[in-house]
């Protein structure tokens, strides 16, 4: 127990009125004796008809995981034994530094015929992948004078996994795959001049394409057939990721790695439905994760597993390392996803000659995720010294970001750079435009 504010201020009030009594008649200092033993009994009444701790129960439940990205919320049953009036408890919950940090949260007590209950939820928000814990709840509430205030500390120390967003790719994924033409590969098409896997023969009609007749099949059948074709699948598909420092920076809340996570993620479910074999690959200095292509929707949780142990490190991307080592596990041309990101032409260099060399036996796309508050600070009015700084900054950061694109886009390689808010809709795209070109 410890006093309030009010509290004090009660036992201040009695030197005033010490003071001015004293100033009547100096045989009256005795009023402040009975003014203190007044503020004693009153603070120890409060003290005595507040809740004792020992009667309230806390009861937590926490989710079994939270998707990165997404708020969690966690369950707090708070009930006061025997106890009949309303009562205010305040709660903060002791959270590791990978959650934000909560405020106090007021929890008002309904008194029902026996107990005192509440039913708090509490938003838990990740700002990175892990297994960040819940350690405790501290609780206060005071008397029914506000005098005296009580505290108790309720252990809970739970771990919260918090994973990649997989409820947005499949989000993501039942509106992808309700457009027919997103599925193309899985299903045969019909397109005229689509694909180039032979599927079968059927008989020419006024409008199909001469240039599909087969004329030795025709000259045996004495009828003029035609080829369709379907799009070709069993493509090898490669999803590099990279989780190196500069990664572990966030952009809209979340670190850039759990972004192109989710986006490789929602990828790899297409190119699995889609019929092409899906590897994986998590590097910075060195090549840390490593999965085979391997092709059927069954191998989706693989990827989903193996993707959750792509953790953050505060280290340099090495990309001469990492992508030698991987040309070297390759053996047949793939379509490498390399989810990345870098800082200027300077440091872009030794980037940019490692993907080119990956290029000749590979086709790569390089993808990156840009900054929307980089962009803004460039394109706004500066209306100070410091504005103006920061806009030519930014500037500069737009400018070597646009000469490192174009520069791997002019050699070959196929560049996606986008916001967070298309980064997964532009992927996406970018691969089925690959799949009908068969440029793989």
């Amino acid at each position: 127990m410890r006093p309030t504010l009010r509290c004090l201020l009660l036992f201040a009030g009695g030197i005033p009125a010490a003071v001015i009594a004293v100033a009547i008649d100096p045989r009256l200092w005795t009023v402040w004796l009975a003014y203190l033993g007044m503020a004693i009994v009153i603070s120890g009444l409060d003290g005595v008809l507040s809740l004792h701790r020992r009667r309230l129960d806390v009861k937590v439940a926490t989710p079994e995981a939270i998707y990165i990205g997404e708020t969690g919320l966690m369950k707090l049953t708070l009930s006061a034994r025997g106890w009949t009036r309303p009562l205010r408890v305040d709660v903060l919950p002791e959270l590791d530094d990978d959650l934000e940090a909560v405020p106090i949260t007021p929890a008002h007590l309904v008194p029902t015929t026996r107990d005192a209950a509440v039913i708090l939820t509490l938003p838990l928000r990740p700002q990175r992948r892990g297994k960040p814990r819940v350690h405790a709840l501290h609780l206060k509430w005071t008397g029914p004078l506000g005098l005296i205030e009580r505290r108790t500390v309720a252990r809970v120390d739970r771990a919260v996994p918090v994973v990649p967003n997989v409820g947005a790719v499949r989000a993501m994924a039942l509106r992808t795959f309700s457009n027919r033409e997103y599925m193309a590969g899985l299903k045969v098409e019909r397109y005229i001049g689509d694909g180039s896997e032979f599927e079968s023969l059927r008989e020419y009609v006024p409008g199909l394409d001469h240039r599909a007749i087969d004329w030795k099949s025709s000259a045996r059948h004495l009828k003029l057939l035609c080829q369709e074709f379907r799009a070709e699948r069993n493509h090898q598909v490669v999803l590099a990721i990279d989780s190196g420092q500069l990664m572990t920076e966030p952009l809209d809340g979340v670190p850039r790695l759990d972004h192109a996570i989710n986006a490789s993620l929602l990828l790899g479910w297409l190119c699995l439905k889609t019929g092409d074999r899906v590897g994986l690959v998590g590097f910075d200095d060195q090549i840390r994760t490593w999965a085979d292509p391997l092709g059927g929707v069954h191998n989706f949780p693989r990827l989903q597993r193996l993707s959750a142990d792509i953790t953050y490190r505060r280290v340099e991307t090495n990309y001469t390392l990492a992508l030698a080592d991987m040309t070297a596990r390759l053996r047949r041309r793939s379509l490498i996803v390399l989810v990345t990101d870098f800082l200027d032409t300077v440091t872009a260099e030794l980037m940019v000659e490692n993907v080119l060399r990956l290029a000749r036996k590979h086709l790569v796309l390089f993808v990156a995720l840009r900054d929307p508050g980089v962009e803004q600070r460039a394109l706004q009015f500066p209306r100070t010294l410091t504005a103006l700084q920061q806009t030519v900054v930014a500037d500069d950061f737009g400018r070597e970001r646009h000469v490192v694109i174009e520069r791997l886009r002019r050699a070959g390689v196929h560049c996606v750079d986008a916001a967070p808010a298309q980064f997964s809709v532009q992927l996406l795209n970018r691969y089925l435009e690959i799949k009908r070109r068969e440029l793989i």
